[in-house]
């Protein structure tokens, strides 16, 4: 089964990344406000250039001067079932099982946008309108 990660980023500015385990890497999207359990809230999130699969586990400092220079804290990581779809169609439904993130999930490519793919919660069990996103450091 394949993983997925939720890095949370301290860069210049604080954003989520998810990467998720596909063709032998994992596709990544950046996500400035995080990911959400609530379906009321899409997020944007942007794909960004592909990490090897053994950035999964990587936690630490990025120094100064190199790109994403910051913090770097696994905020949830889990496996995850692909119902449907494929990046090229630009459109993905996947199950995540995680410790936060669990259940239904679509990205979808914007229409005339390469690299913005709204991140969307599907209406399930795991469901959580009330859902307040917490960072790992304050």
């Amino acid at each position: 089964m394949p993983i997925f990660v939720v890095h949370e980023h301290h860069a210049r500015r604080l954003h989520f990344d998810l990467r998720l385990e596909m063709e032998g890497v994992l596709k990544s999207w950046a996500v400035p406000k995080g990911p959400s359990m609530n379906p009321a809230e899409k997020r944007l999130a942007v794909m960004v250039d592909d990490h090897s699969l053994d950035y999964a586990g990587f936690e630490g400092t990025i120094p100064e001067g190199e790109y994403g220079a910051g913090e770097v804290f696994i905020w949830d990581k889990g496996t995850y079932d692909l119902k449907g779809g494929s990046v090229s169609d630009g459109k993905l439904e996947f199950v995540f099982k995680g410790r936060k993130l669990r259940g239904m999930f679509v990205l979808a490519r914007m229409s005339g946008k390469e690299k913005e793919w709204p991140l969307i919660k599907k209406s399930d069990e795991f469901a959580d309108r009330d859902f307040r996103l917490k960072a790992v450091k304050k």
